[in-house]
């Protein structure tokens, strides 16, 4: 069979990138080796995690704060298979909406491990023992990206774990070690902890999540050791052995002292490597970089004129949103359209509570390229909308460029900044200034508010409620 496009991968970046090929009257193709579709965000991933992280929300609320809105909910308890069952079945129903869309767009999806045979021809190796293989004019590789561990972690699956794992525990941990404070760490460590689990972060660098702006980090760790979760930055894991049903994390910290952990589970959050194994790149003739993720251009294009790349498998942010704009790309540049994508305000997320989100430039990346900047912040608690609900933590920060006040970057932590993120990046695809955010009417009582706030405090230094 021919195609004039197969993607290898149905995660996000790819189902999408299938999506748009054949609304724009592509004969495509998906190859996905797993029996349902979605890849990582959809099964293991942004969408379990967040069936997850609602439910243990739900449970704490009713623990730390219904007495105080008047409801009496005397001792609180939860069924933690039950909520197992419900983000199974969040995501099959999510996952059954993606081969909704396979079928509606006349995609034809093959199940089994996509490997190159060459430039054009691409082999399925179906579970059954039994291969065919498929011929494209153009192929996307959108394989995705798998956990990555430590050379010296033996990852069991049982009691040391990755985040695969931890989304379908048997059991709440007692005490649940985290190596690695970066988003998925952090998100799955709040689970456990919500749910009665004492919960330590060991991460390498001086604070948890280490890319994202420090006063964002400051205000994380603040809110996170107020809930419970402790945090030990600056240390170097050297060792992680398993004993019995204990687990035992070594580390150096920034004295030089060994310390230990010891724990009943181990969660090795240290990030995701680029997944190619078993593609057959060098059939294909694909270069690959020093970290193993494929190497592009501009336009998403390997080495091989007619073989494309997108998602965790190429360089940049591994973000399912990241991957989804990649792939909307790549087949509108193969359908003769001239799309863009500016990785500059692809917005960076964390499910905690509070959230946090930022888009664009921290205020160290300013300093270090010499911007003459301004900044301009507003607190959450200062909102009527925050004291309403009882979510006063966190802060809107707005950075704004000292001469043309052109918004260059935004960080938040508070009540749903995830999807108040979206009015800043839509805002600076625009090229907006602080003063146009500071201008325009926003809804009382919103969250949205400390957003015009922010965005005044950096343009005339005079918030208007603090």
């Amino acid at each position: 069979m021919k195609y004039d496009i197969i993607v290898i991968g149905s995660g996000p970046g790819g189902y999408i990138a299938a999506v748009r090929a054949s609304q724009l009257g592509k004969k495509v193709a998906i190859i996905e080796k797993y029996a349902t579709l979605g890849g990582t965000c959809l099964n293991v991933g942004c969408i379990p995690s967040k069936a997850l992280l609602d439910s243990s929300h739900h449970y704490y609320d009713a623990v730390h704060h219904f007495e105080e809105h008047g409801i009496s909910v005397e001792n609180p308890t939860f069924d933690f298979q039950k909520m197992i069952d419900r983000k199974a079945k969040v995501v099959e129903q999510t996952t059954g909406g993606v081969k909704f869309l396979m079928d509606k767009n006349n995609v034809d999806v093959y199940e089994g491990l996509g490997s190159f045979e060459d430039a054009t021809h691409v082999k399925v190796s179906k579970n059954d023992g039994t291969s065919e293989v498929i011929e494209g004019t153009n192929i996307i590789i959108a394989t995705g990206s798998k956990p990555s561990t430590l050379p010296f972690i033996n990852i069991d699956k049982e009691r040391i774990i990755t985040s695969t794992e931890a989304l379908k525990l048997k059991e709440v941990p007692k005490h649940l070690i985290v190596i690695g404070g970066g988003v998925i760490g952090l998100e799955l460590g709040s689970v456990y902890k919500r749910l009665g689990a004492d919960v330590s972060v060991v991460e390498y660098a001086p604070t948890i999540t280490p890319t994202m702006d420090k006063d964002v980090s400051k205000e994380l760790t603040k809110v996170l050791k107020k809930q419970g979760v402790k945090f030990n930055v600056s240390h170097g894991v050297t060792a992680v052995e398993r004993k019995g049903d204990e687990v035992v994390v070594t580390a150096t910290n920034k004295k030089g002292e060994e310390v230990t952990f010891t724990g009943d589970y181990c969660l090795v959050a240290v990030g995701r490597r680029a997944y190619t194994d078993g593609l057959g790149l060098e059939n294909a003739g694909v270069k690959v970089t020093e970290r193993g993720q494929v190497d592009v251009n501009d336009h998403l294009q390997t080495n091989v004129s007619n073989i494309y790349a997108i998602g965790d498998v190429v360089r940049g942010a591994m973000l399912a949103h990241k991957a989804e704009e990649e792939g909307v790309v790549v087949a509108e540049y193969l359908a003769g359209e001239k799309p863009h994508i500016d990785y500059n305000l692809i917005p960076g997320i964390i499910y905690t509570w509070p959230e946090v989100a930022a888009v664009g430039k921290t205020e160290q990346e300013l300093k270090d390229a010499k911007v003459d900047y301004k900044a301009g912040k507003f607190s959450m608690r200062a909102l009527g909308r925050s004291r309403a609900s009882g979510d006063i933590d966190g802060f809107v920060k707005v950075l704004a460029d000292k001469n043309t006040d052109e918004v260059l970057g935004v960080h938040m932590v508070g009540a749903r900044v995830a999807d108040l993120i979206m009015e800043m990046a839509v805002a600076m695809e625009f090229r907006a200034s602080a003063e146009d955010i500071a201008r325009i009417c926003h809804g009382h009582p919103t969250y949205s508010e400390a957003v015009k706030e922010a965005a005044k405090a950096a343009w005339d230094g005079k918030p208007l409620n603090a």
